[in-house]
């Protein structure tokens, strides 16, 4: 296993005890599950164990509300916290109601501004707008398969009338250094964003990232601020692998999200997720 930072290594996490004082934050894509979309039976039993343990697992994702409870139904969690939406969104997955959550926080801003800014300077952009719990109003259809829910094409005028949670801009055929760029070229101030590692940008309001929804969480469980883990792979964790007392990133982040944590660890293709929760698991 490679480090990040000279002093920081697996065994550190064997220092955590795992149990109702300890959270472990968990971004889905790159991490939980592949770029394929699969979920590896060991990494489903790893979570599963840490769960078992007491230790409070969140799903920490830019992922909206309705594309995070299949995946928590597929890990088996039925009653926890998820941040979604880069934190914008936290919900409390609760088994004993119909269906099956409940929203706890939403941070919303006006978009309008965002939305005609990053259209001046790609007028071939498509933008979507999350309609919280049901799906996207969007300029134009995204790629099959990229957004989830019930999606209504509305005039752009329309989208910038809304209030946001997260706003999405697609752009296909470009890529993600090509959105950093936009960003920079834009002079995009007074919200928060992240770049996905396809052509996609995610914008949230100002001041929010996961970091910010997991300090919520964390507060509300009464966790210690250094009892705190989370393993991410892209740039919109950054926040987060600092926010947490260790951060792990995936083998396959690039190298600013990888600077950004206390460990490296084997990329999702190899499950590198597992060595992590099992070190966790080794402290009880």
């Amino acid at each position: 296993m490679t480090t990040a930072r000279p002093s920081a290594h697996l065994g550190a996490l064997a220092l955590y005890r795992p149990g109702p004082d300890l959270l472990v934050a968990l971004d889905i894509d790159g991490t939980i599950l592949g770029h394929d979309q699969s979920l590896s039976e060991k990494v489903r039993t790893a979570v599963g164990d840490l769960r078992a343990s007491g230790t409070h697992v969140v799903l920490s994702t830019g992922r909206s509300l309705q594309a995070v409870l299949p995946v928590a139904e597929a890990l088996g969690i039925t009653d926890a916290w998820a941040v979604c939406s880069n934190g914008a969104v936290t919900i409390r997955l609760d088994s004993t109601l119909a269906s099956g959550y409940e929203i706890h926080d939403v941070v919303t801003f006006d978009p309008g501004p965002t939305l005609r800014l990053l259209r001046e300077h790609l007028p071939e952009g498509i933008f979507a707008v999350e309609d919280l719990g049901r799906g996207f109003a969007l300029t134009a259809p995204f790629p099959d398969g990229e957004l989830t829910g019930t999606l209504r094409v509305v005039d752009f005028e329309e989208l910038c009338a809304m209030s946001a949670s997260r706003v999405t801009m697609r752009a296909p055929g470009l890529g993600s250094d090509d959105f950093h760029e936009l960003v920079d070229r834009s002079g995009l101030h007074g919200v928060s964003y992240a770049v996905g590692w396809t052509a996609w940008l995610d914008i949230a309001p100002e001041g929010v990232s996961k970091a910010s929804a997991l300090e919520q969480v964390r507060q509300y469980l009464q966790v210690g601020p250094t009892a705190t883990v989370a393993a991410g792979d892209g740039r919109n964790d950054i926040e987060m692998l600092t926010w947490a007392g260790v951060g792990v990133a995936m083998g396959g982040a690039d190298e600013t999200t990888r600077g950004a944590a206390d460990l490296v660890t084997g990329p999702v293709e190899t499950d590198g997720l597992v060595p992590v929760l099992r070190t966790l698991l080794a402290g009880e």
